[in-house]
């Protein structure tokens, strides 16, 4: 008996630890078609604005939230591009990554 007890205990501990380590739920399609959407409106201000290098800027959305990271030259271009992702249709909120490139 307390082998069999033994073993259902394992097996229990295994299977939590199991289901505690499931990725979160998977997006739908037609998230990743509006994340991809709102990136791609994002990333067409930051290339039509002559204050932001573009090119030096990375954007990621997920679930309306956008990431910019990669480098400015200045604070004010850093800041540029975020307000320009804060503008956008369909934008819940911007992280600014953003980092001063060194001189």
């Amino acid at each position: 008996m307390p082998a069999k007890t033994l073993l259902s205990a394992a097996l229990l501990g295994l299977a939590l630890a199991i289901a505690g380590c499931a990725s979160p739920p998977a997006r739908t399609t037609g998230e990743v078609v509006d994340d991809t959407a709102i990136t791609a409106k994002v990333k067409a201000k930051l290339i039509e604005d002559p204050a932001v290098k573009a090119l030096n800027i990375k954007v990621d959305t997920r679930n309306g939230v956008v990431q910019l990271s990669g480098f400015a030259a200045s604070a004010a271009e850093a800041e540029k591009a975020a307000q320009l992702a804060r503008t956008t249709a369909g934008v819940k909120s911007v992280t600014n990554d953003i980092r001063l490139a060194s001189k």
